[in-house]
């Protein structure tokens, strides 16, 4: 097993390794998908979520569109994307969001949402209005939904993956010994049975996981195990990296090596694909794996 040296807690207060240094944002076609979010009152994880992809992605035409509004009923000690009681959902965002995907000319597209608890159907009407509107607008482009925990709401989770769509996505978020102070609402067996449910109705599944928490090896390993049995198809893997002063601190900046370690072995564990990477998030680089 591959031993590398981590950042010190007085180096990670101060400065980020030099492999997490990314371009701001700039040129033209950032311009435009700025200019379309804004002009279709559309939410992205990418702003939502401070992702530190958002220049190059939005450089290259494509953005995360984030859907049942941008306030969220979980309060997950990683995540940017604000807490609390979220206002009246939008009818008329998946013809907005579609409209918009069409104007981009997107090839993959991808979109998530935040957790609607409140909501008796967690939003799934809005999420299956979306995903067919959006193949309505735009025949010839593929569809990957990164959706929330349902709470066991299985009813719910069918009509969110029967629009159409080519990937099902659920994240795991952190190894199973982390969950309680890192997703506090979440559950990892019930999350696992969301993908092995998923997998079952006939979609291409998918997860992420973040390091950096204070996981072990033998920790990552195990989730992957986990995650292959009950039927995920792509793993992504990549560095937690602290939002804001309120949120969990970085444990350590994992090296780049570590992160080619993670590929191979998840790999070998039975993945059709694995995206491991310090910048790796659940949408980075998401029509490699079609």
């Amino acid at each position: 097993m591959l031993e590398l040296p981590v950042v010190s807690a007085e180096e990670k207060r101060t400065r980020k390794p030099n492999w997490l240094r990314v371009k701001l944002p700039i040129g033209e076609d950032y311009r435009r998908v700025r200019k379309l979010v804004d002009e279709y009152k559309l939410h992205t994880i990418c702003q939502s979520g401070n992702c530190p992809n958002m220049g190059e992605c939005w450089g290259a035409g494509t953005a995360t569109f984030m859907i049942l509004g941008n306030v969220c009923t979980r309060s997950c000690s990683f995540c940017a994307v604000k807490t609390g009681r979220p206002p009246e959902y939008d009818e008329d965002e998946p013809r907005r969001v579609a409209e918009a995907i069409r104007l981009m000319e997107v090839k993959h597209a991808v979109i998530t949402s935040v957790n609607r608890d409140e909501l008796k159907d967690r939003g799934a009407e809005i999420w299956y209005q979306t995903v067919k509107l959006v193949k309505e607008e735009s025949p010839t482009t593929t569809i990957e939904t990164l959706i929330p925990d349902v709470r066991a709401n299985w009813d719910a989770l069918i009509r969110m993956i029967e629009g159409g769509q080519e990937v099902v996505s659920h994240n795991m978020e952190t190894v199973e010994a982390l969950y309680r102070k890192v997703r506090p609402q979440g559950k990892y067996a019930r999350s696992l049975e969301q993908i092995k449910r998923t997998k079952e109705y006939g979609c291409r599944t998918k997860s992420g996981i973040m390091v950096g928490l204070g996981e072990t090896d033998e920790q990552v390993f195990k989730i992957m195990d986990d995650l292959v049995d009950h039927g995920c198809d792509v793993l992504t893997i990549g560095q937690y990296l602290q939002p804001t002063r309120m949120h969990l601190e970085v444990a350590s900046y994992v090296h780049p090596d570590k992160f080619a370690e993670y590929k191979e072995v998840g790999m070998s564990k039975g993945f059709d694909f694995v995206e491991s990477g310090p910048l790796v998030r659940s949408s980075y680089h998401a029509e490699r794996h079609l």
